[in-house]
């Protein structure tokens, strides 16, 4: 084997082959150093304009010439990579103070790409100038470039902590960074801060600046993020955007709407993939009540508009928008920078400190620069004063002299007259204008002031800088005005020196003077925060992003439950047919309506006794015809449990104290718990009742404590007692008797007296029912056989349900075939206990009423028509046009026929009626008088 070659293992090779690049990213091309925030293709940019002169004052400069120059001289890399690095210095929306000032298309906040750097044109900043001051004076080291044929700075003097002000974001190899953005007068107040106390907390520099301030604004939510990344150097931000909600013009299709207007955008984010990223939520329907969005955005600023439906709620979308878009999105922090060539991890005070350590190295080194130079031109002062005290020999000594060589030397070899500088030097006293070095100087023969003391005679030798600064001295500087300015500028160089020396001299006054340079920097450059912050941060919820309305939730008897708004159900005349409410399977019936909000919690409890929680939003919103979602899927129900009630419960915490759930059984169970215990409801639920074998819970009511409680049961028998009979109990208890029941009897309805409820609606499962007075119901002790609340005969069949309610408010009824109607209760004629009712709701043969519950009613002259013409019945000027059951086919009827039907119901009615008469037993009571009244007001 060749002596020029050595065997080497291939895994030593890669390993250190590895290291080297490894090392060459992290130092020389991905990580910014932490005094100057720049990487070196932003330092080399910017020295590259400086040696061009290319200043924010004079005329810009073709891209494509500064690129050249930087990839030509000192970065040996791409010019696609070089170009990249000056457009971003140019993007006001990449760095919160751009660094180079651009003319052209530098690309947008759209992705839209930059123009060929043949077009575009820049020039340094303002701001980029001082981070170049005092380059020239010594106050940074300086390297060769990759060929050794060029200097260049191995950092920048940088008067602006860069770092922290503009951010930066970079990945190497095993380890990246990715600094947010501050804002230039919080940053500054943080160091000068620092200058004042080193020993300053990071908690104590976070009172000066409040957190990252964005070039796009938007808003920071929680402060957690950022106490992380300046107390550890880590930490993540949530950004959202900033909108504004506008009310539309409030004329035609637009009354009463809404526009959201997002006015900023979060950090880093596309505006135009966001604005498609909204429509493709709006086309899929993963948001709704959105109809149109566009882009306003112009020269004066940003502004996507969001025009909403009619009755949408802004902050339901605005929040969809947060959790499903980039206009919520996060920052994550990590600051490493390299210390000393370096990577560290640093936190904010490591930050701010390395930055004032930068300063004071360069003020410091500066004023060495300085001092030196006032001192090299204090001994040119001094040797053209010895020139002008001996002018005329020096003279005569040029002229004799063969070349500028010779009388260089003659000049050299000489002494001469000191004439006024001894005077010049005793006023410099002890201060010392000497150079540290004088070229050409023998210590033997020192140049300067010399002292003949056996002749009493001062003179001076002159040295090469003096001789050189004699041999170029113009001919009217010979002059006596001239000398007397030579004396007055040695004086301010003494001056100037003493200031020099002193600040070297005096820690405190050097950090004076970094102060007041910072102080200049925010003063001239300081500006306003973008960004604002909110203290704490909230997960969205659900509940957040649904909107709060009023809906009808319905159990079927095979356990498919759903919800639907209140609006989809128009108020129709007593007796009308009513339209679908929902899909039913085979041999399914409705077994629970509900009205409840989407943001209420609703308890679910079963005929076990147990008791689940469900939100009103987490069951499905579905149309009529749907059938909705099995209940078991929501809640843990066992195979063989079914719910018998569902109650909603208050949503405030002075509703739910001093309350009671008040609970009965189909074999006349009564018992009272306190609501607080219903308060935390475990997903696999809680007993809330105990029962006997065979016996099931049928119902439970919220009571206040003092209020009467009425059992209705299938029989048509009713009793009324104070809820006080049965005492509070714990949620396992099995309860007291309210009800004495004969075999064939069972409890149906529960319902809870109020004081500004006066009236009973009770309906039957053939569809009739009828309106009472609670006076006609006397309070008795509980466990009572009960009095008669209507007639069950033929014609009604059983009780169903009975219920509270006031004659302004609606009833919905629904059927086992899931037919609905809704009808004003003032429409239900009124009548006493033992009597039969009127129709409430026409049902077929094989159709039974199920559930009956009551709302608010809703004035509104054109929902029936918007309901009919959805479901394809048009409205006909001068006729009231009802819909007939979905799986039927749509029929008109007008009032004539609508009054021809009530009559006949008069008829069949007053006829049942008058042969019940003869059977009722003497202890029931005679039927009042007005139930001919009641029906013949019910016919006209």
């Amino acid at each position: 084997m060749s002596e020029s070659v050595s065997p080497i293992g291939i895994v030593d090779e890669l390993k250190q082959s590895y290291l080297d690049y490894a090392m060459s990213v992290i130092v020389s091309r991905a990580l910014p150093d932490v005094r100057d925030g720049f990487k070196p293709v932003h330092r080399r940019v910017m020295y590259a304009m400086h040696v061009l002169s290319n200043d924010y004052n004079k005329a810009y400069k073709k891209s494509a010439r500064v690129v050249g120059d930087v990839i030509g001289k000192y970065h040996p890399h791409g010019d696609s990579a070089v170009y990249d690095a000056i457009v971003r210095m140019a993007q006001d929306f990449s760095l919160r103070y751009p660094m180079i000032d651009g003319q052209g298309n530098f690309g947008s906040i759209d992705d839209d790409p930059p123009a060929a750097m043949r077009y575009t044109e820049v020039r340094m900043t303002k701001l980029t100038h001082q981070m170049l001051a005092d380059l020239d004076k010594d106050t940074v080291d300086w390297e060769d470039n990759y060929d050794g044929s060029e200097r260049m700075p191995s950092v920048m003097p940088a008067r602006v902590p860069n770092l922290l002000v503009n951010g930066a974001t970079g990945i190497a190899v095993g380890m990246a960074t990715n600094m947010a953005p501050h804002n230039l007068t919080e940053v500054i107040n943080a160091c000068l801060a620092y200058a004042n106390n080193p020993q300053i907390s990071a908690e104590e520099l976070m009172t000066h600046i409040s957190g990252p301030d964005f070039p796009t604004g938007g808003i920071i939510y929680g402060r957690a993020g950022i106490l992380d990344a300046y107390r550890t150097g880590k930490g993540r931000l949530h950004i959202r955007g900033r909108y504004i909600i506008e009310a539309m013009a409030d004329t035609g299709v637009n009354r009463d709407r809404e526009r959201i207007v997002f006015t900023e955008v979060p950090y880093q984010a596309n505006k135009a993939k966001l604005i498609e990223r909204i429509a493709e939520l709006v086309r899929d329907k993963k948001i709704e009540g959105i109809s149109e969005i566009r882009d306003e955005s112009d020269k004066d600023g940003m502004r996507i508009a969001i025009d909403l439906r009619r009755g949408e709620t802004a902050e339901v979308i605005v929040n969809n928008l947060f959790l499903q878009t980039p206009l919520e999105s996060s920052f994550s922090i990590n600051m490493v920078a390299l210390d000393n060539g370096q990577p560290k991890l640093l936190t904010l005070r490591q930050l701010i400190a390395a930055f004032v350590r930068h300063r004071q190295e360069v003020v410091t080194r500066r004023t060495i620069y300085e001092l030196n130079k006032a001192r090299v031109r204090g001994h040119l002062l001094e040797g053209l004063t010895v020139a002008l005290a001996n002018i005329d020999e020096i003279i005569a000594e040029i002229k004799v002299s063969a070349s500028r060589g010779m009388a260089r030397e003659n000049l050299l070899n000489n002494t001469w007259g000191s004439g006024s500088v001894q005077a010049m030097l005793t006023a410099a006293g002890s201060q010392s204008v000497r150079p540290d070095f004088i070229e050409g100087e023998d210590p033997k023969a020192p140049f300067g002031l010399i002292s003949d003391s056996a002749e009493g005679v001062e003179s001076y030798r002159l040295s090469l800088d003096q001789v050189n600064a004699i041999l170029e001295m113009q001919l009217h500087r010979l002059t006596g005005l001239e000398q007397d300015k030579l004396t007055e500028e040695y004086q301010d160089l003494l001056r100037e020196i003493a200031n020099l020396e002193s600040i070297l001299g005096d820690f405190d006054k050097l950090m004076t003077i970094i102060s007041n340079e910072m102080i200049e920097i925010r003063e001239n450059f300081g500006d306003e925060r973008r960004t604002d912050i909110i203290d704490s941060r909230t997960d969205f919820s659900r509940e957040d992003l649904i909107p709060e309305q009023t809906v009808v939730m319905t159990v079927s008897r095979t356990g498919y439950a759903k919800t639907q708004p209140i609006h989809d159900y128009v108020a129709q005349k007593r007796g009308g047919k009513g339209k679908s409410a929902t899909a039913m399977k085979e041999d399914d019936v409705i077994d629970h309506l509900v009205v409840t909000s989407t943001h209420a919690t609703v308890l679910c409890f079963t005929d076990t006794g147990r008791v689940f929680s469900l939100r009103g939003f987490e069951v499905p919103i579905a149309s009529r015809g749907a059938r909705g979602r099995p209940l078991v899927n929501l809640i843990g129900l066992n195979n063989d449990e079914t719910v018998t009630t569902i109650l909603p419960i208050p949503q405030t915490t002075d509703e739910v104290t001093g309350h009671f759930v008040f609970f009965a059984t189909a074999n006349g169970t009564v018992k009272r718990v306190e609501l607080e215990q219903f308060a935390s409801i475990r997903s696999n639920g809680l007993i809330a009742v105990g029962l006997e074998d065979g016996d099931k819970l049928v119902s439970a009511r919220i009571t206040d404590g003092s209020q009467d409680v009425m059992l209705f049961a299938s029989s048509g028998k009713a009793i009324r007692f104070d809820e006080n009979d049965a005492r509070s109990m714990g949620r396992t208890a099995k309860g007291v008797r309210g009800m004495r029941l004969t075999n064939d009897e069972f409890i149906k309805s529960l319902v809870v007296i109020e004081d500004d409820v006066q009236e009973i609606l009770i309906a039957c499962e053939n569809g009739f029912g009828k309106r009472t007075s609670i006076e006609e119901f006397n309070k008795q002790g509980r466990g009572g056989g009960g009095v008669i609340a209507i007639k069950t005969s033929a014609r009604n069949g059983a009780l169903v349900r009975a219920t509270k309610v006031d004659p302004e408010d609606d009833i919905i009824l629904i059927s086992d075939k899931g037919t609905l109607v809704r009808t004003p209760v003032e429409h239900v004629a009124t009548s006493g206990r033992n009597t039969q009712g009127v129709t409430l709701i026409r049902l077929s043969k094989d159709e039974k009423l199920v559930a009956m519950a009551c709302v608010e009613h809703e004035e509104d002259d054109n929902e029936l028509v918007d309901a009919l013409r959805e479901d394809g019945v048009f409205a006909v000027e001068g006729q009231e046009q009802m819909d007939v059951d979905a799986a039927t086919d749509r029929t008109v009827t007008t009032d004539i026929t609508d009054s021809v039907d009530i009559a006949n119901d008069y008829t069949s009615d007053k006829e049942a009626l008058d042969e019940e008469v003869l059977d009722e037993e003497a202890s029931d009571g005679d039927i009042s008088l007005d139930d001919d009244t009641d029906l013949d007001n019910d016919a006209e």
